[in-house]
């Protein structure tokens, strides 16, 4: 009790501190991302394990509950583009081969290192050790891939597509909806021969879905833009690049962009982004201080060093996929972004392949 009083005074502090120093949207999307740490961690609701339950259990309720969460924050944040075109912006990535190669490999590297972007965040939250190895390499990884991102897109793209601006609301919302209801009848029919019974619904996740999808949307209405993770990650590590003299920004095709560079002026406080990661950070320390997160196998030597090499490859291959489960598949595909769709095909690919290399080396 008294460790989560003396959190909860850290946390009030730090939220005072950015309202009366920074911005009070910045203390506000601390604040959502607190929820968004404590609904994460409390729920469990990792996507990773979800997508992993369903090849390896055929168990489809975490897929589910991340239907359902999709089909939420589509309803709530589409009308919001549709109405305020100007104000709030969609998570728009580029149709890409880097998107392509991306998405494959962070599927992948996501069930070794046992985390996307906000599962190895509250993870990391929650004290489990090799999530917690896993952030800095995984921000390092991030920002190496912005680095290179202007080679990768070298190779081909094509122009982001919003479906909101494309065919309107009313067709948006209902590809999306057709989107998710195959979407679930895929993953109902993969799930139907298991030899285990297993519910389609489970009531935490459930629970946690909703939640999420609100918190969510939260973030786009204070923010101005969707839900993002990774960004951050490389911001963090561009800066330490940058202090040491490691690297020049204004070389680079992506850091030199006025919005990215603008970011590496100013304090990480200022950035959208990392005030939300860390919020996400302190929400699972809640819970952590609340109940032992009880995760604690212990790793041999190989594993550890398989791990570490998966979270680089996060890092790395979420930059060229222009986001992770969180700024792809949740903000792309609920504000309308065709790469979101092309991401889950790939990720769900290289997540199949992932199953098995993680169960080769015995996690």
């Amino acid at each position: 009790m008294n460790n989560r009083l003396a959190l909860a005074a850290v946390f009030a502090v730090f939220t005072a501190f950015l309202f009366w120093f920074v911005s009070v949207r910045q203390s506000l999307l601390f604040i959502v991302g607190i929820g968004l740490g404590t609904v994460l961690a409390g729920a469990r609701f990792g996507f990773t394990t979800g997508w992993r339950n369903l090849i390896e259990k055929r168990d489809a309720s975490g897929v589910f509950a991340q239907i359902l969460l999709l089909a939420i924050a589509a309803a709530l944040s589409m009308p919001l583009l549709a109405s305020f075109p100007t104000e709030l912006s969609a998570a728009l990535g580029p149709p890409s081969i880097s998107l392509l190669v991306g998405a494959l490999v962070f599927g992948g590297a996501m069930q070794i290192a046992d985390g996307c972007g906000s599962g190895t965040l509250y993870k990391a939250g929650l004290g489990i050790p090799l999530n917690m190895a896993i952030l800095p390499v995984f921000a390092l990884g991030s920002f190496l891939g912005s680095a290179h991102l202007g080679w990768w897109l070298d190779l081909g793209h094509l122009e982001p597509v919003g479906l909101v601006e494309e065919v309107g609301l009313g067709g948006a919302l209902g590809l999306t909806y057709l989107g998710l209801l195959l979407t679930g009848l895929a993953a109902w029919w993969w799930s139907r021969n298991s030899a285990v019974a297993h519910t389609l619904f489970n009531k935490k996740l459930i629970i946690g879905a909703v939640l999420i999808a609100v918190l969510a949307v939260l973030i786009l209405v204070i923010a101005g833009k969707p839900w993002g993770v990774v960004y951050g990650f490389g911001l963090w590590a561009a800066k330490i690049a940058q202090a040491g003299n490691l690297f020049d920004p204004t070389t680079n095709a992506f850091w030199s962009q006025s919005v990215n560079a603008t970011a590496l002026e100013q304090s990480v406080f200022l950035d959208l982004t990392s005030i939300t990661n860390i919020g996400i950070l302190a929400g699972a320390l809640w819970i952590f201080s609340r109940k032992k997160s009880g995760e604690s196998n212990k790793l041999n030597t190989q594993q550890w060093i398989v791990g570490i090499i998966a979270g680089f490859l996060l890092g790395y291959s979420s930059r060229l996929a222009f986001g992770c489960n969180v700024g792809a598949m949740v903000s792309g595909i609920s504000t309308g972004s065709i790469h979101g769709w092309i991401w889950v095909v790939m990720a769900f690919l290289g997540s199949l392949i992932g199953v098995r290399v993680r169960r080769y080396f015995g996690y």
